[in-house]
């Protein structure tokens, strides 16, 4: 099997070998691949304790991305870069103990950094004006897989927790901006204030990789910072645990 490749590879070259594979695949026609689904129940059904094998799973749930991808993008170079960064994320979240409930001890709270940048529209979004909430500040990318997964259940948040003074801001972080950002946010029907990060920003807060997600006090103080993929359980006890605490009082400027 391995010469048999090699041979073929020498000949056609590695996308013609790629091409050659992808050839011998017929998914059935009305098939869609859901791997943002798959990712989210196979970190769900870790998280219950029903797998048996992590290091079984994660050769799996590598592999069955991997030919997921295959069948999704026809260009080899794209799906090749696909595949690796699926498998990558997969990897990363099975492998990576799930991060735990914990929000800091009050005294333990920095206020976070203020910034003011603009929306989609074009309107300035100033963090210190939503102090009296709770804030779910994420930092995202449009090409970055766990920010797929979790930007779903931040909508579903900001819609669920509005009335009790919740609020959920995105900064992206995408090099190119609005140019990938508002087709992305629209596709994905995103119910809350989405700005364009930079780098001098994700210094101030010490960001090292995407997604990380911070969840604020009703005093403008960082509560909780998460980075990597966390479940959503663990979100949705936080934010419950703030809410329902009194309001701090107003923190100090920022």
């Amino acid at each position: 099997m391995e010469k048999t490749r090699e041979i073929e590879m020498n000949h056609n070259g590695e996308d013609g070998w790629v091409e050659n594979r992808l050839a011998t695949l017929n998914p059935e026609p009305k098939w869609q691949p859901d791997p943002i689904r798959g990712m989210a129940q196979l970190r769900e059904q870790r998280s219950t304790g029903r797998g048996r094998d992590q290091r079984w799973i994660i050769w799996a749930v590598a592999a069955a991305a991997a030919c997921v991808c295959l069948m999704a993008f026809p260009a080899p170079r794209v799906f090749a870069h696909y595949c690796l960064n699926c498998s990558v994320e997969l990897w990363q979240s099975l492998s990576t103990p799930a991060p735990s409930f914990a929000i800091k001890p009050k005294s333990d709270r920095q206020i976070a950094p203020d910034f003011t940048l603009n929306n989609a529209s074009g309107a300035p979004v100033k963090l210190s004006e939503f102090e009296g909430k709770v804030v779910l500040l994420n930092f995202w990318a449009t090409w970055c897989g766990g920010c797929a997964v979790e930007i779903p259940w931040f909508v579903e948040f900001a819609s669920k927790y509005r009335d009790r003074g919740f609020s959920v801001i995105g900064v992206s972080m995408d090099d190119d901006g609005w140019k990938s950002v508002k087709p992305y946010i629209e596709k994905k029907k995103v119910n809350y204030p989405v700005v364009i990060g930079n780098t001098a920003l994700g210094e101030r807060y010490g960001l090292s990789s995407m997604p990380m997600t911070l969840i604020i006090d009703q005093s403008g103080r960082i509560a909780s910072t998460h980075v990597g993929l966390v479940r959503k359980s663990d979100y949705q006890a936080e934010i419950e645990t703030l809410l329902n605490s009194d309001a701090s009082a107003p923190g100090s400027s920022r």
